[in-house]
């Protein structure tokens, strides 16, 4: 009894099709736990792609899918002086964020990623005419700039690279390739049409790999089925039953990432309002759980355990019976499958 990650592989595979014909010379992200799928899956895809480069979040994670996929690994986090040495390929390429950074990899293949208005990390424009000497000792594949989801100036993420890519003319640097991310694919073209003496290649992850929700979904089995009465004591902390109904063991806990949540920006009143009314709810012990039973999701009986979770199902709905599967709305990102079926 498991909790499942099934997959409409003909279907999601048509997606990354479709994501690829817009994006040429697309770079795939590999990085944590493979968005749902394991980074080791998604090397096996990516190589069925025919894709020349795979981008992995850090050096820990190139050394990990370097037998997986046999092409370029460009890594996303920036090189950081001191760092624990990780043995790598000569096809790795190391992205760098400051001209220190690009001084310490002698002889290395080297992306230099600038600051967008992300400012999260990227060499400065005032940084730009010390780059031309630091360059000579390192093999350059071009420059890279990681964009917001959003503009709230007004802007766009067009203008964002445009800029960008005046002041690395201004200052005579070598513009044949720019790595770029959250671009659309006809802001993607408009750059193209711009620069056309540079190639723009898109690092695309999330949109790659989880844009058609309807290809994928988690089920977890159930496991036990106990009738309760309202008042009845159960669980770790022996609460009492807030109703007649079933206690529903299902497979997915904590290790596999149910009941774990990362924060969410919220925009708009009616979100949070919502957030509130959860917040409230949680302070008396009741969450929603993300498995769903005869059309609702149901709350769970008491926080998830390790590898399973209780959940409180009242006699107003049809009992489930061991071997069932409970659809799960949980986030790929987050989750750790016990196994996955290709149907």
């Amino acid at each position: 009894m498991a909790l499942t990650l099934y997959v409409d592989t003909a279907r999601w595979r048509a997606h990354q099709q479709s994501v690829i014909q817009q994006f040429p010379g697309i770079i795939p992200v590999c990085k944590g736990n493979g968005y749902g799928f394991s980074n080791e899956r998604l090397a096996e895809e990516v190589t069925r792609m025919g894709a020349d480069t795979l981008a992995v979040g850090t050096t820990y994670e190139a050394a990990r899918i370097k037998d997986y996929f046999s092409g370029d690994l460009l890594v996303l986090t920036p090189f950081r002086l001191g760092e624990e040495p990780v043995p790598l390929p000569d096809r790795a390429i190391r992205s760098v964020s400051s001209v220190e950074g690009v001084r310490g990899l002698v002889g290395a293949r080297v992306v230099i990623e600038v600051m967008s208005s992300m400012k999260r990390h990227g060499i400065s424009e005032e940084d730009l005419p010390k780059l031309h000497a630091a360059i000579e000792d390192v093999r350059l594949e071009g420059f890279a700039i990681h964009l917001p989801l959003d503009h709230a100036d007004g802007g766009s993420g067009v203008d964002e690279v445009t800029g960008w890519m005046e002041r690395l003319r201004n200052a005579h640097l070598p513009l044949h390739t720019m790595f770029v991310s959250h671009l659309k694919a006809d802001e993607l073209r408009e750059l193209q049409q711009r620069f056309p003496q540079t190639r723009f290649r898109a690092r695309i992850g999330t949109r790659l790999w989880l844009g058609d929700h309807d290809a994928t979904q988690y089920r977890g089995a159930v496991l036990d089925v106990t009738p309760v009465a309202k008042g009845d004591r159960f669980g770790y902390r022996q609460q009492k039953a807030p109703g007649d109904g079933y206690l529903v063991v299902v497979a997915g806990g904590t290790s596999h990432g149910v009941g774990l949540e990362a924060p969410k920006a919220l925009h708009g009143m009616m979100p949070r309002a919502k957030g509130v009314a959860r917040a409230g709810l949680a302070t008396m012990n009741r969450n929603l759980s993300p498995f769903v039973w005869a059309g609702k999701q149901r709350w769970f009986a008491e926080p998830p355990h390790m590898q399973v979770s209780i959940l409180f199902v009242p006699n107003d709905a049809p009992a489930p019976q061991v071997g069932d599967e409970l659809e799960a709305h949980l986030r790929h990102t987050t989750t750790q499958f016990d196994r996955v079926v290709d149907h």
